[in-house]
């Protein structure tokens, strides 16, 4: 789909919200690219991000999936408005395990209040190989940041 972005400037608002987001850097999750309607970003898996049995914790998947789904949504969104999720649903395929996790996060239905997106987390391996692992649909509720308590 070919979205039409309300702000000139989403790409640096993309940037500003994986800068601003403090809990997403601790976790390490990075921002690859985006356009209209679209976020690539990843994590290099760590110990740290491993449940009990070495896989990529259900938590930090769906952190990476909803952050993207989020800043998917955020670059058709208006300077003076942000998005929150509000519905969250994912679906994990096969447990992840790799070098690093990706997501690709695309809108499939912007809206002027509830814009709806979905995201797909691949394991990559050090060959660069991925495997789909994880898929969430996000809805995500347009807010207006003047006079909000949520304004940068």
């Amino acid at each position: 789909m070919s979205f039409e972005p309300r702000n000139p400037d989403y790409q640096a608002r993309v940037r500003e919200i994986f800068a601003r987001a403090t809990f997403v850097n601790d976790v390490g999750i990075v921002l690859l690219g985006c356009g209209p309607g679209w976020v690539e970003a990843e994590l290099e898996l760590a110990p740290r991000h491993v449940q009990q049995d070495g896989f990529a914790h259900f938590g930090v998947q769906a952190t990476l999936a909803d952050h993207a789904a989020g800043a998917a949504a955020g670059t058709l969104a208006a300077p003076d408005e942000a998005v929150l999720s509000v519905e969250f649903n994912q679906s994990m395929l096969r447990p992840a395990r790799g070098k690093w996790l990706f997501c690709r996060a695309e809108v499939l239905k912007p809206g002027r209040t509830l814009t709806r997106v979905e995201s797909e987390v691949c394991a990559v391996d050090e060959s660069g190989a991925r495997q789909l692992v994880a898929k969430a649909r996000v809805a995500l509720a347009t807010i207006h940041l003047r006079g909000s308590l949520y304004a940068p």
